[in-house]
């Protein structure tokens, strides 16, 4: 008995040829690397840009930097000059007090400067010792002096704003 066309077995639907099957999975994963390949491209990019831009910020940084300090050093020659001429005068008996006098001006004109850079002195003696603010150099026992409170300033402090740019050296009374 021969079979027709009609009576022969149909192929079943979920059954593809294998030459489309393989030809859609190797699409597919062209397409992943495709992708991948712009993500990784893309990763390389922006790293790139953001370590251009992190050197950029940088160089400005330490030109500002170099920029302020150049110009709080121009603001202190002037007073550079005084003191070297302060320095080379002659003393004699007759001049001392106009030495004097010279010497405190140029103090004046440099406490001048770095109050216009708010810049300012922490004299603490009498106070309350603040390890925050200032720096022990020696304790003695003081019996007419709270324990705690600072009796000698050897060198005042300096804050700019909030920020503490020295503490001041000081001797604390011990009870």
């Amino acid at each position: 008995m021969a079979m027709n066309d009609e009576t022969a077995p149909a192929a079943p639907d979920h059954e593809l040829p294998p030459h489309d099957a393989r030809t859609q999975g190797d699409e597919a994963l062209e397409a992943v690397a495709r992708a991948r390949d712009e993500f990784k491209e893309l990763l390389l990019r922006k790293t790139a840009e953001f370590d251009n831009y992190r050197k950029r910020v940088e160089k400005e940084r330490r030109e500002l930097a170099e920029y302020a300090a150049a110009d709080l050093v121009k603001e202190l020659l002037p007073l550079l000059d005084d003191l070297e001429r302060a320095v080379q005068a002659p003393i004699d008996v007759t001049v001392t007090q106009a030495y004097r006098e010279g010497v405190a001006l140029i103090h004046k004109r440099l406490l001048d400067l770095l109050a216009r850079r708010k810049v300012e002195p922490i004299d603490p003696l009498g106070t309350d010792f603040d390890p925050r603010e200032h720096e022990a150099l020696a304790r003695e026992a003081a019996g007419d002096r709270r324990d705690g409170e600072i009796i000698e300033v050897f060198s005042r402090g300096y804050r700019m704003g909030d920020r503490l740019l020295r503490p001041a050296l000081v001797k604390v009374a011990t009870a």
